[in-house]
């Protein structure tokens, strides 16, 4: 397992260098830089803010000194919020949407397996009928539809929600607030772990052994929990790390409808004023939680389902 581990870590420091390049080149590529404006700055202040943040300098060179400051754990200054550091964005930003994310995947999770294992336990009953018809409004809805139906519906007609969120410096001001964005962000993991809970639950308890256990005398709660459960979840399993990682730095469109203050809707922000060291931080922040998920998956794989050997799992 040492081994193991040690290799993943070493591909997750690749992985991360290579989304750090990447990203740093093709952001330089685009059109204009991060002091372009619809009313054009006169050329000497435009040419004293790049010399400030060395944005004149070769590229390369740009390149290297924002590798060494990342290795020091310095995302680089904001160039739209003047005086302030990406690292302090992000972390004003991330408890804001990581709230609503871990939130978010508690009722994804509580909700859509139960009813994945009822829907495969009710085949072509109306409870199947029902759960599948839901599932598939929810896979096929995109998320910022159903976030301007949840407004449309909750907060202008009914007014069960205020239709602008308010905030305080620590974050939400009302446990209330939580509700819709958190629907609209679940919406689609919750339908599509649904689907795929039961399309896996199905094949489980069409096996042998199942079989086995209910000639025994089994009663139907015990074969499904003790028996099917652990072999037919492991598909959902796989699917919880990016989910996760989706989910906690939230949805940048749902925080931007929901005016939410979290990193998603700072990074939409930062894409339209060309704010290269936000999007670059974000970019990154987002890419270490999920290789770093993907990982952990792989972990409780391998002790959910002990034929499977850490050594021999492969790369999601």
């Amino acid at each position: 397992m040492t081994n193991y581990i040690l290799q993943r870590a070493i591909a997750m420091i690749l992985t991360l260098f290579a989304i750090t390049t990447i990203t740093f080149f093709l952001m330089h590529a685009i059109p204009g830089g991060p002091f372009t404006r619809e009313k054009p700055l006169e050329p000497a202040i435009v040419a004293a803010l790049n010399e400030k943040y060395h944005l004149d300098d070769p590229l390369f060179k740009q390149y290297t000194d924002y590798v060494g400051d990342l290795l020091k754990g310095d995302f680089g200054p904001s160039f739209k919020f003047r005086g302030r550091t990406v690292n302090e964005l992000i972390g004003g930003g991330f408890p804001i949407t990581a709230r609503i994310g871990l939130l978010a995947v508690l009722i994804t999770v509580l909700l859509s397996i139960p009813m994945g294992i009822i829907a495969a336990i009710r085949q072509s009953k109306w409870e199947d009928y029902s759960l599948m018809f839901a599932a598939t409004v929810g896979v096929t809805v995109p998320g910022f539809v159903m976030a301007s139906v949840l407004i449309y519906v909750f907060c202008v007609k009914l007014g069960w929600f205020p239709v602008i969120w308010k905030t305080d410096a620590t974050g939400w001001l009302s446990v209330s607030q939580y509700v819709l964005p958190m629907l609209a962000l679940s919406g689609y993991s919750m339908s599509f772990i649904t689907r795929l809970m039961r399309a896996s639950m199905l094949d489980v308890i069409g096996q042998d052994y199942i079989r086995t256990a209910r000639a025994k005398g089994l009663s139907e709660i015990r074969v499904i929990l003790e028996h099917a459960l652990k072999n037919a979840i492991l598909p959902v399993v796989t699917y919880l790390g990016p989910m996760i990682a989706a989910l906690i730095t939230g949805s940048f469109v749902i925080e931007k409808m929901f005016t939410i203050p979290g990193i998603g809707y700072q990074y939409v922000d930062s894409i339209g004023n060309r704010d290269y060291t936000m999007i670059m931080g974000s970019t990154i922040f987002y890419a270490a939680i999920l290789i770093f998920l993907n990982f952990i998956v792989d972990i409780v794989y391998g002790f959910i389902d002990p034929r499977i050997k850490l050594g021999n799992i492969k790369e999601v």
